[in-house]
């Protein structure tokens, strides 16, 4: 149990850096050339502060955080396209994979830390 709640922490820790780090950079002119409009930087900058006060607070509901989990692996899937269409290095295109399977790796031990399996189809 020890060793999943370090899992757990470790890959939400990461996935927390990794969107504040972007929440930072959507502001900056390396996001000029993906052609985001300002409204909706604001939006996902509203968003990935929602998403991520779900993930680190514990009092959340697993629920709730599920949905947290939903709207960052949209979010990480959206990144990878919009580097693709903007001509990016196939590197920048990739990248959010990376991040995406740490996603998965949180969500996988948040469920074993919590002792709740995930939700099946």
């Amino acid at each position: 149990m020890k060793k999943d709640k370090k899992i757990y922490w470790s890959a939400t820790i990461i996935i927390s850096l990794i969107m504040l780090f972007s929440i930072y950079k959507m502001y900056t002119p390396l996001y000029e050339h993906l052609g985001f409009p300002s409204y909706f930087r604001t939006e996902l900058l509203v968003a990935k502060i929602l998403g991520l006060t779900v993930l680190v607070v514990p009092q959340f509901s697993l629920r709730v955080k599920e949905w947290a989990y939903a709207g960052f692996g949209i979010v990480l899937i959206s990144a990878s396209v919009a580097h693709f269409n903007s001509g990016d290095a196939i590197a920048n295109v990739f990248e959010p994979y990376i991040w995406l399977a740490i996603l998965i790796i949180s969500n996988i031990y948040l469920h074993k830390v919590r002792g709740a399996k995930p939700a099946a189809k």
